[in-house]
């Protein structure tokens, strides 16, 4: 297998078109040429990072399969960079594309722990668990530099707030103090993802995130220290990342997890082009064998909608997929569960400390 990225460091090997742009913008091959001829780069492949000014932070999310009812998001794009990734297409409400641009232009929030302050101060407020990274990572590299996610992690505790956390990266090691301070409390559930223990498909997958080896070494640094850990073993890819769900069950089992859950991929909206460009130039030898065993999850497209079906698939290969991990369960996890989280201390702390009276 011929595993060769002809954009270093990024999962989209292209920009594809903003569907909401009667526009688009192409780098022909003249102009390509015209740069190596002069000697100059047609493409620096930098990072940016805009600020942005939303006026609230907290999204209550509608769809009934996702497993969160409330969610935020400090940052919009992820420089992770993984190819799959079902928020590419909201970059294309801020105008950009869902391709490099998602990668390359990180949207920040500065305001965001203000904002979550006064949402969590409102009289009206009734306290839910708020999901960080319901969009994008949470601890992507923009969070060394901003630590936007610290800060807001301190108005959790401040306020005694429960909040879950999604994360492929190891820098949510950096406020583990703060994470144990909220587990005393019952205020945190943590979820790791891990897609594969190969780090040669994690780097092809997800070219910015943290080596495997670190993400298990996550799950029991935080498992050691009683903060509680699900791995998410999403998505499942047919042909790519299938045949690990159990060998993944057994690694995340043996470091300390309480759970897994997962998805099968599925390829919504400007996904599909990027995936297809991408799975073609990195993986010729089994492109459309992939392709082929995504369409046949969702009913002969790249991509399923509909509710109940779009996170599992059916058909065969996804029963398949489905049955391997509740027999990971039942292997690796029987008679474990994610503590629930404690709703019921925020209303006495909604002016950042204990009412007495």
């Amino acid at each position: 297998m011929d595993f060769k990225s002809k954009i270093k460091g990024r999962g989209a090997q292209k920009n594809i078109h903003n569907r909401f742009f009667e526009l688009s913008h192409e780098i022909r091959d003249d102009f390509l040429e015209f740069c190596e001829k002069e000697g100059e780069i047609a493409d620096k492949n930098k990072t940016q990072y805009l600020n942005v000014f939303p006026k609230t932070i907290v999204n209550k999310v509608t769809s009934p399969d996702v497993g969160m009812a409330y969610s935020m998001n400090m940052y919009q794009g992820c420089e992770h960079g993984c190819i799959y990734c079902y928020a590419r297409n909201s970059h294309e409400f801020w105008g950009y594309s869902a391709g490099l641009d998602f990668e390359r232009k990180i949207l920040v929030k500065k305001e965001a722990p203000k904002l979550l302050e006064a949402h969590l101060k409102k009289k009206s407020w009734k306290a839910q668990t708020i999901v960080m990274s319901g969009n994008t990572d949470c601890y992507q590299p923009a969070e060394q530099q901003f630590e936007l996610t610290k800060q807001c992690l301190e108005v959790f505790l401040k306020y005694k707030h429960p909040v879950g956390i999604i994360t492929k990266n190891a820098l949510i090691l950096r406020d583990i103090e703060i994470l144990k301070a909220l587990a005393e409390d019952h205020l945190i559930a943590v979820n790791i993802s891990i897609t594969s223990l190969s780090e040669r498909t994690r780097r092809v997958l997800e070219p910015r995130t943290a080596t495997i080896k670190r993400r298990l070494q996550v799950v029991k640094a935080l498992s050691d220290q009683g903060i509680p850990v699900n791995v998410m073993l999403a998505p499942i890819i047919p042909s790519i990342n299938s045949h690990e769900i159990l060998p993944m069950a057994k690694a995340v089992a043996d470091a300390g997890a309480f759970g897994i859950s997962h998805t099968i991929v599925r390829l919504n909206g400007a996904i599909g082009e990027i995936f297809t460009d991408w799975i073609h130039k990195t993986m010729p030898d089994r492109a459309a064998k992939v392709l082929h065993q995504i369409e046949s999850c969702h009913g002969g497209t790249l991509n399923e909608s509909d509710y109940g079906k779009r996170m599992h698939g059916e058909g065969q290969i996804a029963q398949q997929i489905n049955d391997m991990v509740r027999l990971a369960r039942l292997k690796y996890f029987k008679n474990k569960a994610m503590p629930p989280l404690n709703t019921a201390l925020h209303e006495s702390y909604k002016d950042g400390q204990l009412k007495l009276f």
